[in-house]
């Protein structure tokens, strides 16, 4: 005769469930028990050297242009709207004209997004003086 909770669709989860709250605090254990068996214990060398040591700072004056951040945050916005088209692109023929109107709509919002950028001056280089 088959068990009832050996039937259950959800009883290999349950089982699961049930290792994983076992077995991470059981590799919690061990690893501490393995640090502190491999920990260096003499620490006096270590609490009587100089801790702050080195050349005087100076403070320098900040030489990097807000411009590079600018180009670096339309890179990373324009690659990441690029990426999202090759999706697109696999299922296309599952996607019909629906598909396409909303890939055309999307294109043309990044086409407005790069004139804004554009006419804003943020692609244009400007030297440091």
């Amino acid at each position: 005769m088959e068990h009832i909770a050996s039937s259950h669709p959800y009883f290999g989860v349950f089982i699961l469930t049930l290792v994983t709250f076992v077995a991470f605090p059981a590799t919690l254990a061990l690893q501490r028990f393995i640090s502190h068996k491999l920990a260096k214990k003499d620490t006096e060398k270590l609490k009587l050297s100089i801790y702050e040591c080195g050349p005087e700072v100076t403070k320098q004056p900040n030489s990097i242009s807000v411009q590079f951040y600018l180009i670096a945050l339309l890179f990373i916005l324009f690659d990441v709207e690029i990426i999202f088209m090759f999706p697109w692109a696999i299922t296309f023929k599952a996607l019909g004209w629906f598909g396409l109107v909303e890939m055309i709509l999307f294109i043309l919002l990044l086409a407005i997004g790069f004139v804004y950028a554009w006419k804003k001056g943020a692609l244009e280089w400007h030297s440091i003086k």
